[in-house]
């Protein structure tokens, strides 16, 4: 039973002030002019104000409520390091036990994960939260058991009790970790791209550990290849890139003995590769309508560099007219065709025909370039199906298609084959469903019947499904056929026009090895923890995806086709890293996170970012390998640590069950005195 004195006044304070400040003056000038009975009288005018200030007694039945210390647990991947689960444990019990043997005092233990998106250890979200769900009345300290590696410090609460660190970790730990500090998002093909590491120790690092160590570098999952490289100090690493699209260069470090982990011994980087620019020779053999359409396509893409050649007159026109007045420099022939042709990425032949200018010997040099990795397409007009056709020659044996012959003139609809749904050139051109039965663009009125060799891939068909767009693979090179010369119309807009533009686009860039055109092709992106992986093929029949996690472990997930030739399937993935795919013969690598964890960049125990917040609160740091300190009891503002020591603050909070108020002096009692020292000091004035 705790009671009080308060005071329900009868008038605002403010009233009383000013009443009492008026009994004062008038007592005063009585007493100053000697006047009798004044002392009497006020008294009697302050036990009227006593009256009006409402004096009670509170009687208040309070039930006493126990202090609460937060003992917050780090279970983050980082303290499963070395022997710290044994150490945290321990350690957990034994403080436990201590903090509950101080009286009145509740714990509240708290464990705290990793991040799921790799933000880390958030041990100061933890405590804001816990902080929030209590009164802060209640609160009478905080012990963090932690390796003092934590990445949200910044978020530390204004606590209003003593914070304290047990930090767990050995003295004699130490580590090696690669740091991958710059690295670019693109990359020219056929040129170095510089990355910049550092290999840094940390911790107790035992002498017999060198200055220099060996790194072992892979793309794309493939044989690793070791460089030696110094410890402690930044390096730039020059890569070229194999090939155009994705790039995944995985950088290790072999674990040495002692290290705590070795989940920071490597580095991945994804990097795109692109192409500096792309060398096209257009070679025309006669100007016509179409010829303007392939140079205004070449040249409106800024990554191209294009060198056009149009054959103004054959070597066997006799007209008079002297050589200087029709071309402004003579044919480099040999230059182009035999001394520099490798330098060239696609070569395109529009309605060009034998006509002298090429020897067989620079025509089979060209077909040498194909086999060898080059590109040519062929952009037919009637010519092709003459005496004098380029598949009277010997880049015959890289064509995939032989003309019989025969011209039609007539107007049809170019049509999307079966396979040319499902091929990337031709999948979806102009907005074209695989439902539809008519394209819907216009019509070309000239064909070159052509008979397919039964190697290349027709993708688009004209008359009577006669083959207009072939595609074909010789050796390590590409090559396409288009069977007629009326593309322009499309350009030109005759009967609504049709998506010319991005068919050439198309065409020219797989022809070119650009990876988003690969007909054949296993990619997958990340988002999250989430694996998309896309494959595209020209086969038919269900697919499944094998998926290596970085621990190792293989799964086999189904694929589902959502478009002719194309299937997806989703992994929820776990462990961050280095992900292989395979899909028959198609293999890729992909990165889900990063290579290390943000919980493994720091691993040795430090109290250097918490200390800020154990010291605005007056606590401690101790070593657990040290043994646990003792609890005590301290006053709030006092220092809550020592040698072997933490302190709590006591709270002593309670809670209110009943209050009752009663007067402090009956109302009576009040009359009688008020009343008896009025008639008490005009007696005393009267008898004067």
């Amino acid at each position: 039973m705790i009671r009080d004195l308060v005071f329900n006044p009868m008038l605002p304070w403010v009233a009383l002030t000013v009443c009492a400040a008026l009994v004062v003056a008038i007592v005063g000038f009585a007493a100053w002019r000697g006047l009798a009975g004044w002392f009497w009288r006020g008294i009697a005018a302050l036990a009227i104000l006593g009256y009006l200030s409402g004096p009670s007694l509170k009687e208040e039945q309070r039930d006493p409520l126990t202090d609460i210390v937060f003992l917050i647990v780090d279970e983050s991947a980082s303290q499963n390091l070395s022997d710290r689960d044994a150490q945290v444990a321990e350690a957990r019990a034994g403080i436990e036990a201590r903090l509950r043997g101080v009286p009145n005092t509740e714990v509240r233990v708290l464990t705290v994960a990793d991040a799921t998106d790799n933000r880390g250890t958030l041990l100061m979200t933890a405590l804001s939260d816990a902080l929030a769900n209590e009164p802060r009345g209640r609160i009478a300290g905080a012990v963090l058991l932690s390796d003092g590696q934590v990445h949200d410090v910044d978020l530390a609460p204004d606590f209003p009790a003593p914070v304290h660190l047990l930090l767990t970790g050995e003295p004699t730990d130490w580590d090696r970790r690669l740091v991958m500090e710059s690295a670019p998002t693109f990359g020219i093909i056929g040129e170095d791209v510089v990355l910049r590491l550092r290999v840094e120790d940390q911790g107790a690092v035992p002498p017999a550990i060198g200055a220099t160590t060996t790194i072992l570098v892979s793309i794309d999952g493939g044989e690793p290849m070791p460089f030696t490289i110094p410890v402690g100090r930044s390096i730039e690493v020059p890569l070229e890139l194999p090939h155009g699209g994705q790039n995944v260069i995985l950088f290790s470090l072999p674990e040495q003995d002692g290290e705590l982990t070795d989940r920071n011994n490597s580095a991945m980087v994804t990097i795109n590769g692109v192409r500096d620019r792309l060398r096209v020779l257009l070679v025309s053999g006669e100007p016509h309508n179409g010829e303007r359409t392939w140079r205004n396509l070449l040249k409106s893409d800024p990554s191209v560099d294009l060198v056009h050649f149009t054959i103004l007159r054959p070597p066997a026109k006799q007209d008079g007219v002297p050589v200087t007045e029709l071309s402004l420099i003579a044919f480099p022939t040999r230059e182009l065709f035999m001394e520099k042709i490798d330098d060239f990425d696609l070569i395109i032949f529009d309605r060009y025909k034998l006509r002298g200018i090429l020897p067989a010997s620079y025509l089979d040099n060209i077909a040498r370039y194909v086999e060898d990795g080059g590109a040519v397409l062929f952009a037919t007009g009637p010519d092709f199906a003459t005496a004098n056709s380029l598949y009277r020659s010997p880049l015959s044996r890289v064509i995939p298609v032989y003309p019989t012959g025969r011209v039609i003139e007539e107007p049809f609809r170019p049509d999307l084959t079966d396979m040319g749904q499902r091929h990337p050139v031709t999948e979806g051109l102009g907005g074209l469903q695989v439902s539809d039965e008519t394209p819907p663009w216009g019509r070309w009125f000239r064909q070159i019947d052509l008979e397919a060799d039964g190697f290349g891939e027709v993708v688009m068909s004209g008359v009577g499904e006669r083959p207009l767009l072939v595609l074909d693979r010789v050796g390590e090179g590409r090559v396409a056929v288009l069977g007629s010369d009326h593309a322009w119309l499309w350009t030109r807009g005759v009967e609504g026009g049709g998506p010319q533009l991005e068919l050439l686009r198309r065409l020219a860039h797989w022809m070119m090895k650009e990876p988003e055109l690969e007909e054949e092709a296993l990619t997958a992106t990340a988002e999250g923890t989430t694996l998309t992986v896309t494959r595209r093929t020209l086969g038919d029949g269900a697919r499944s995806v094998t998926i290596e996690a970085p621990d190792g472990s293989v799964t086999e997930v189904p694929m589902e086709e959502v478009s002719p030739g194309r299937f997806i399937a989703e992994f929820a993935g776990g462990d961050m890293g280095l992900y292989r795919l395979t899909e028959g013969d198609q293999e890729a690598v992909t990165v889900l996170g990063p290579a290390a964890p943000r919980e493994f960049e720091e691993t040795i125990a430090s109290a250097a970012v918490l200390e800020p917040v154990v010291d605005a609160q007056g606590g401690g740091v101790f070593a657990v390998s040290e043994g646990l300190p003792t609890v005590r009891t301290v006053s709030e503002g006092r220092v809550a640590a020592g040698r072997g020591w933490i302190g709590i603050t006591p709270r002593n909070a309670f809670v209110t069950q009943s209050t009752r108020l009663t007067p402090f002096i009956p109302g009576w009692v009040w009359l009688v005195m008020i009343a008896g020292l009025t008639v008490y000091a005009w007696l005393r004035e009267g008898r004067r």
